[in-house]
């Protein structure tokens, strides 16, 4: 019998470490269902104590979550383990997650604090949060680059004290394959109560190979959890992606000889909704998830798919929901066809005045183009969301004027808080101007980091997807809006983006504080 590999996404903790990729509570909550339908054993929601926010966030994912494990990251201290424990109360099943550096680097310079010290304040920090929650791990941050004997008594230490799970991250990235996957083999060998946790590798990608040191680290190492996110998001270079591991193991099960309980058709659902809400686009040839991933250009390639698929595909498209991503309804359909759309894609509603509103925003859309893609029904839930959380800045109008040989003029209407205001400017193009309009009103300061344009769907009818990296004091925040209009959805991106930065709940601890 196949063993089974433990799938733990840190999408919405360690995939929102990314510059820019802070999430709602709503957004949140919508991606963490998706996950539940991806059915991942365990969703890291957050670190409870970097904000407010995250704090929030977390509960809501816990109250709406039912069947996978809800998890909340914690420095290996009381009160950050408290903190998460609060967050977690409505969970059905929940983990606490701590974490302490074991490097000879991170102890010296980062905790200031010598071996000995590291390793009673990771006993005291676990035995603590048995006390609020039976199911535990620890990860020993920047475990690969530790020394093997002290990393064996942390370890060895943490399980006595009733660690269920114990993750070894290359949190820098620096591993190779081989290597990593005997570290693991090594440390599960030679701690004596290693049959008593279940062993974890979380990788990150800074040299390209977090998958296949994942994978080594199962393989090779032993593991039986893997921590990753979906389309690979994280910090620097990112994390391991999740549609990466699932499908080398279905693909690959000759020789992995591994199973996970993953519903690979929600597998592009899930990435389209990750991209849509973080604006972070995924490229048109990432494996698995990207445009291209399927496509065949080559004569000789068409002719054998055409013949044989398996002549040039190792899976099919449809198995990780390639297939579901077609066109559903136009502007004669009603309103019930559109709720049951809306639950196809796992979109929950649950006040009727929120259907309305969205019925509303999808007719509008409806009247502008002819075809209306899941997509596109993704991209109206997103404005939506957004609304409900209350925005400060909050678009209304735009007009503009460009022609060649002449200076592009804007003049966009929106809401500061309660007020509605109108500002004209001029700009190098449209966009410009109407992002130099706005900033005329608010003056935020703000350095402007990226400004980037994506179809959402194919075609000139497409809505664009634009997206606005802001950064000020030291907070970076993206911005995302949609529209048929381009200028349009510039603004709404750029809108969305100085909310954020307006709203305090958004800011959390460093991202270089957690593994």
């Amino acid at each position: 019998m196949s063993d089974k590999v433990i799938i733990f996404d840190t999408t919405l903790r360690d995939g929102e470490q990314s510059p820019g990729a802070s999430m709602t509570k709503d957004e949140k909550v919508r991606i963490a269902r998706q996950l539940e339908r991806l059915k991942v054993d365990v969703i890291e929601a957050g670190f409870a104590a970097s904000s407010e926010g995250d704090f929030q966030a977390i509960s809501a994912v816990a109250a709406a979550v039912k069947d996978s494990i809800v998890c909340s990251l914690a420095r290996a201290n009381d009160k950050d383990i408290t903190r998460a424990a609060d967050a977690l109360k409505a969970a059905n099943a929940k983990r606490i997650h701590a974490f302490l550096a074991t490097s000879p680097l991170h102890m010296a310079v980062k905790l200031r604090m010598s071996p000995e010290e590291v390793l009673e304040q990771a006993k005291r920090s676990i035995r603590f949060a048995r006390n609020l929650a039976d199911d535990i791990e620890f990860s020993a941050e920047d475990g690969y680059r530790s020394e093997m004997d002290f990393l064996c008594r942390v370890v060895e230490a943490v399980i006595n004290e009733g660690a269920t799970t114990v993750n070894i991250p290359d949190t820098v990235g620096y591993a190779t394959p081989e290597l990593y996957g005997e570290f693991i083999h090594t440390l599960r060998t030679r701690v004596p109560n290693s049959d008593k946790a279940v062993w974890s590798v979380h990788c990150h990608n800074d040299l390209g190979m977090a998958v296949a040191n994942s994978l080594a680290g199962v393989k090779i190492g032993g593991a039986r959890q893997i921590e990753c996110t979906i389309n690979g998001l994280g910090e620097r270079a990112g994390n391991t992606a999740l549609e990466e591991i699932v499908m080398a193991l279905r693909t690959r099960k000759d020789y992995f000889d591994m199973v996970c309980g993953i519903d690979a058709t929600q597998i592009v659902p899930a990435s389209k909704l990750v991209s849509q809400i973080t604006g972070f686009v995924v490229q048109p040839n990432k494996a698995v998830v990207g445009a291209n991933a399927f496509a065949h250009t080559s004569g000789i390639h068409q002719d054998g798919i055409l013949k044989n698929r398996d002549t040039y595909e190792i899976m099919r498209a449809e198995d990780v929901g390639w297939a579901a991503n077609k066109i559903v309804l136009g502007k004669l359909s009603g309103r019930n066809a559109f709720k049951q759309r809306l639950q196809e894609l796992g979109i929950a509603l649950e006040a009727e005045a929120d259907l309305n509103e969205a019925f509303v925003r999808f007719k509008t859309l409806a009247d502008q183009k002819s075809e209306i893609f899941d997509e596109d029904i993704i991209a109206i839930m997103s404005d939506s969301a957004a609304a409900e959380e209350g925005e400060f800045y909050k678009f209304i109008s735009l007009s503009q004027h460009s022609e060649t040989g002449e200076r592009p003029k804007s003049k966009v209407t929106f809401r500061v808080d309660d007020k509605e205001v109108t500002s004209e400017a001029e700009g190098n193009g449209p966009v410009d101007a109407s992002l130099n309009a706005i900033e005329g009103i608010v003056k935020s300061g703000a350095e402007q980091l990226l400004y980037s344009v994506n179809a959402i769907t194919s075609g000139t009818q497409s809505q664009g997807e634009v997206t606005v990296r802001l950064a000020k004091g030291g907070r970076i925040v993206n911005g995302v809006g949609t529209d048929p209009d381009i200028i349009a959805a510039s603004a709404k991106a750029y809108l969305s983006a100085l909310n954020k930065l307006h709203d305090p709940s958004q800011a959390k601890l460093n991202a270089q504080m957690t593994p």
